[in-house]
């Protein structure tokens, strides 16, 4: 059995979201959760409620032991691109895109 938690439009960079996320694939979910707490990133605190989501579902929706799950599948995915405008030197006009993403965790048991 699986259990799957998504959170979307999260403003915050894919490339950044990933370095943070490659740590806990294939993971048990308690050292997880130990892995997310200890860092100090915005990304980090943003995929741990999604991680802490799909725990919860797995247990509530599903009926399934939260000491036997382990991270399936951890992904993060382009979002839309906000564009904003900034105004630059000698009346030019610069892009500040802020970049959004997409994260989805898929937890199941062995």
């Amino acid at each position: 059995m699986e259990a799957r938690a998504t959170a979307k439009t999260l403003i915050v960079s894919p490339i950044k979201a990933r370095l943070v996320i490659d740590l806990i694939r294939g993971k048990n979910v308690s050292d997880a959760v130990t892995i997310l707490s200890n860092m100090n990133q915005k990304p980090a605190r943003l995929i741990l409620k999604v991680l802490n989501s799909a725990i919860s579902n797995a247990v509530n929706n599903n009926g399934l032991d939260a000491k036997e799950l382990y991270v399936k599948e951890a992904r993060v995915d382009n979002g839309p691109v906000l564009k904003r405008v900034m105004f630059d030197s000698r009346s030019h006009i610069g892009h500040k895109d802020k970049r959004t993403s997409h994260i989805v965790i898929v937890v199941a048991t062995k």
